[in-house]
């Protein structure tokens, strides 16, 4: 199945144009597809091992760091915001009774929060304006790493090949092991999450004991010892979701569809604060979600070809505290398009590919251990201290700020010719230091 748009956006002129193939349809190969369009570069198309997406997940964040360049890449971020929450605010709550302990605006925590479904709708309709066949039912079940163009298999035999492929397929990425040269299974983190997204009942919504977040978009954080919760509404209190992060030693294999059990949640929430407790208790189903732990990873490209590129949370995968994940993501499908831009024709797109990891790894990795760094705040600010002793909100305040004024594209263009010097020197030498 190919999907295409109404209309159609011309792709700008470019004579060094790569040819690429983008695997995995999600938000991070939908903005890979954008910013190479953009680019000039030519792609064949996005492909996708589903049959057909539906509205998964629940919450997801966009920050302005990744708005500012799809804005860039002539995509219509009002349709964003829109669908995003509109609260200007979200409150940072004490466990136990709900007592506001920071305040801040929703801004600086992840800018526009949605439904990741509605999000993702939209990136496959700006995949599709542009004329990009998206290919469904077509999983990759093997890869040629050879130059100059790789070439991957599908489950039905047929075969495609490009100038460069990138694998934006997520964690179990097939590409990972061919890049890595090894498996690097989950280590269980000792989290999990319990999640839930829904439309709350008529009896939910005339509920006093239910109904206190209902009234309109809003965002709030419970944190305790060791668990916190988050809450977000969405269409003016249409729809209601949350998340509920806490000690897990549990070995369930990594999914994002474990059903969870409802009856441990109650457990979990038998001291939270009652204003969100009950609507908690009262939800029907949720899923359990293991946040399993992967060291940084060495490279991001293909020891062969040079050809084959990881992108998104197939390389750099963020926690949910990080509300970091899909803008990365977007940070990094506009290096790699710049980068793939700036050199001299096909014979080095192995420069550009290597750029780009360098460009990207130490970014990726602060932005990552920013989410770390948060949970860990939230969860060992309360312990063990008096129930009543004042909290400094800098404590537990979420401290994102610092990557929205970032361009990514900026940032390649304006150390380009230092990074290549590198990169050329490496692969002079005969070999390509590990990120890490």
């Amino acid at each position: 199945m190919e999907t295409q748009g109404p209309k159609a956006l011309p792709s700008p002129h470019n004579p060094l144009s790569q040819a690429t193939i983008v695997i995995g349809a999600g938000l991070g190969g939908c903005a890979a597809a954008i910013a190479l369009h953009h680019h000039g570069h030519k792609v064949i198309c996005v492909l996708d091992k589903v049959r057909e997406f539906g509205r998964l997940g629940d919450s997801l964040g966009l920050g302005e760091n990744a708005l500012k360049l799809l804005s860039h890449w002539n995509c219509d971020v009002d349709e964003i915001k829109r669908i995003g929450n509109q609260a200007p605010n979200m409150k940072i709550r004490r466990w136990s009774d709900g007592k506001v302990l920071a305040e801040q605006p929703l801004m600086d925590m992840a800018g526009y929060i949605g439904h990741r479904g509605d999000y993702h709708d939209v990136f496959l309709n700006w995949v599709s304006e542009r004329n990009i066949p998206i290919r469904m039912g077509s999983e990759v079940i093997a890869y040629e790493d050879i130059d100059p163009q790789p070439i991957i298999t599908l489950k039905s035999g047929e075969k495609l090949s490009a100038d460069i492929i990138i694998a934006a397929d997520g964690i179990k990425s097939l590409a990972r092991p061919l890049v890595l040269k090894m498996r690097d299974d989950p280590v269980n983190s000792g989290y999990a999450c319990f999640r839930a997204f829904f439309k709350p009942d008529q009896s939910i919504r005339q509920d006093p004991t239910c109904n206190t977040y209902l009234q309109g978009d809003c965002v709030n954080f419970w944190i305790g010892p060791d668990t916190h919760l988050v809450q977000n509404t969405l269409r003016g209190g249409e729809e209601f979701n949350w998340i509920l992060t806490h000690k897990d030693d549990g070995d369930v294999p990594e999914s994002w569809f474990q059903p969870g059990d409802m009856d441990e949640v109650r457990r979990l929430v038998t001291d939270l604060d009652p204003t969100i407790a009950e609507i908690v208790r009262r939800t029907q189903s949720c899923l359990d979600w293991k946040i399993c732990y992967r060291e940084p990873l060495p490279t991001w490209v293909s020891e062969g070809s040079h050809r084959i590129a990881l992108l998104g949370d197939s390389c750099h995968a963020h926690l949910p505290t990080s509300a970091q994940g899909a803008s990365q993501a977007v940070e990094s499908a506009g290096c790699l398009a710049t980068c793939l831009g700036l050199v001299r024709g096909r014979e080095e797109v192995r420069i550009a590919t290597r750029a780009y990891e360098k460009l990207r790894f130490r970014r990726t990795r602060e932005s990552q251990s920013n989410g770390e760094d948060l949970r860990d705040r939230w969860h060992g600010v309360l312990k063990e201290v008096d129930e009543e002793r004042e909290i400094d909100p800098e404590d537990v305040k979420v401290k994102n700020g610092w990557l929205y004024a970032f361009d990514a594209e900026e940032d390649a263009r304006t150390r380009w010719k230092t990074i290549r010097e590198v990169v050329e020197g490496e692969f002079l030498a005969g070999k390509i230091s590990p990120l890490c």
